[in-house]
């Protein structure tokens, strides 16, 4: 964990201080979505946190961080739900990156995967576009965030 890091736990995750902003956030949205402003990018938003929030731990701790990782490298993606998960999509409604929960799909482990909207393409001929993650360390988040960025590019 980074010396900066604010969380008080170790499991990673938001800390209970980034908890109640995603609380208000969620009030927030809700608030718009009733007043018809913003409605549909409103409940888009909110039906994301909420699914994350329902997740068992381990999953929602992996989500969150996610969540946080896409929205803060690619502005551009909005949040929506693609086959009842969490999922990043273009303007235009395109997915480019999603979350799938192991425990909902019943796996072993969680998956963040791209869809061919992502400009992954390597000059190789072959890349990745899903990665199994049981847990995100330091490591993993900058994997994730490098890919983010390059896959909006």
């Amino acid at each position: 964990m980074r010396s900066t890091d604010t969380r008080e736990s170790g499991a990673g995750g938001f800390s209970e201080q980034e908890r109640a902003a995603m609380k208000v956030r969620a009030a927030e949205l809700k608030e718009e979505a009733s007043r018809g402003r913003g409605s549909k990018k409103a409940s888009a938003e909110l039906d994301v946190l909420s699914t994350i929030a329902a997740m068992d731990p381990a999953d929602r701790t992996v989500a969150e961080r996610i969540h946080v990782i896409v929205t803060s490298n690619a502005s551009d993606l909005a949040p929506k739900l693609w086959y009842g998960q969490p999922a990043y999509a273009t303007q235009k409604g395109k997915v480019v990156c999603f979350f799938r929960s192991g425990q909902v799909d019943k796996e072993r482990y969680s998956t963040f995967g791209f869809t061919t909207e992502a400009r992954l393409d390597d000059a190789t001929g072959l890349w990745a576009t899903s990665f199994a993650i049981t847990e995100l360390t330091d490591d993993a988040e900058r994997a994730i965030s490098d890919l983010v960025k390059k896959a909006v590019a």
